[in-house]
């Protein structure tokens, strides 16, 4: 991030995991990408891009941070949602230190509060961040930033804890878009993490396997490409994945769960798969820094966000 922060000695080095949570679509993914300077997890205006609980690692000299972008938390309407929700609110119970992201673009909600009390009555060691500060004048800064702390004080304080001595929680302003504030954030992120060595090698950015990172790359273009009503029934699977003489042969199934919805992935003549295909190859191209031959085709499972057994398949566990 920064090439200025001062090195420190192995003994004064913190290591530790970070949940990065908050309500769908307030630039979580967008933030982990900015902060360890490349793509490990898709982003899209769609709410509710994110699916799993995805590892982005950045170091730096003092400090290494492993940020897991979860899915936003949402009132769930089918089994998938569940799980998702499910799986972000157990990541708040697994890691040494929460990271609450909230949009600066619009006032304080029922679901923010929602996180809040969530968070308060954990007990959790918590930092926050008002994204989106490129949208805001100086002057509507502050006032978001005066309503997001009365949130976060509330009428009753945090509980205090060994890890949280019942002070107020930091606050941040931040813009995962354009990466103002983020050095601030990192800094702040490193001091309230425990000391300790290195957890992944220095230059490693996610510990992701490559199938799900191919898989999120080709979801991702669905998502930029077709119409509102399709990006919630979506999932991709890699069925097989080769090398063939210098570049990588991927063949991949594009999920959807109506007929109609199908006709909108491939579109007339094939070209809105094409325009797919061609988005998420040159993704993968740039993610394996070599040539990429991808092969899609699409699949009606009908009513798949709400069969177990579906959503094993897709790996959409309960972690």
């Amino acid at each position: 991030m920064d090439s200025t922060l001062p090195v420190v000695s192995p003994n004064d080095f913190r290591s530790g995991f970070v949940a990065l949570i908050g309500r769908p679509n307030v630039g979580k993914s967008t933030l982990l990408n900015q902060l360890v300077g490349s793509k490990v997890a898709i982003t899209s205006p769609v709410a509710q891009t994110t699916r799993h609980r995805l590892r982005g690692i950045l170091t730096t000299p003092g400090a290494q941070i492993v940020l897991l972008d979860t899915p936003g938390i949402h009132k769930p309407h089918h089994l998938l949602g569940e799980r998702l929700v499910r799986s972000a609110r157990t990541a708040i119970g697994e890691v040494d230190l929460v990271f609450l992201l909230l949009d600066g673009s619009q006032p304080p909600g029922g679901g923010d509060a929602f996180i809040v009390e969530l968070l308060r009555q954990g007990g959790f060691a918590v930092q926050v961040a008002v994204n989106k500060s490129d949208q805001l004048d100086p002057d509507r800064r502050l006032a978001v930033a005066g309503q997001y702390r009365q949130l976060l004080d509330g009428p009753v304080a945090a509980p205090a804890t060994a890890t949280n001595p019942g002070q107020p929680w930091p606050l941040h302003l931040c813009s995962a878009l354009t990466g103002e504030g983020t050095e601030a954030l990192v800094k702040a992120l490193s001091l309230a993490l425990p000391l300790g060595p290195h957890l992944y090698p220095a230059d490693a950015v996610t510990d992701q396997p490559e199938q799900l990172l191919l898989e999120e790359l080709i979801r991702e273009q669905v998502l930029h490409h077709t119409r509102e009503e399709v990006p919630h029934s979506v999932a991709v699977r890699v069925e097989r994945m080769e090398e063939d003489g210098p570049r990588l042969a991927v063949l991949a199934t594009v999920v959807v769960e109506r007929t109609s919805q199908k006709a909108i992935v491939i579109g007339k003549g094939g070209q809105m798969l094409r325009r797919i295909g061609e988005g998420a190859r040159l993704s993968m191209q740039k993610l394996l820094d070599g040539p990429v031959y991808l092969e899609l085709f699409v699949k009606v499972v009908p009513h798949w966000r709400r069969s177990p057994t579906r959503l094993a398949e897709l790996g959409y566990n309960t972690d």
